[in-house]
């Protein structure tokens, strides 16, 4: 009975770092994107329509796997942006996928 009891306190404690992991994840993608991501896309993500698209529902249009493929490589108008780290561009990701 006390080591389903310990487990159980284990996957509560776990499940409830996994969001602040996320939130700190996600602002610092902020950051990121606001230094790298902004010029273009905007601050708040709306685009310039027929220049830049819109980033403000991206997590709609693609998975995160093909976000991360984006930032690092680019694409028509975009630059690679290879100075980033994979964190960086993960924490980015968790930001647009917000």
């Amino acid at each position: 009975m006390k080591i389903i009891l310990t487990l159980a306190m284990l996957a509560s404690a776990a499940a409830s770092a996994a969001p602040a992991s996320a939130a700190e994840d996600a602002a610092a993608g902020a950051k990121l994107y606001a230094a790298n991501c902004s010029s273009c896309h905007g601050a708040e993500r709306a685009g310039i329509p027929g220049m830049f698209p819109a980033l403000t529902d991206v997590g709609k249009r693609l998975d995160a796997k093909q976000i991360k493929e984006k930032i690092a490589k680019g694409g028509g108008l975009m630059p690679p942006f290879s100075q980033l780290s994979e964190k960086d561009i993960e924490d980015i990701t968790v930001f647009l996928k917000q």
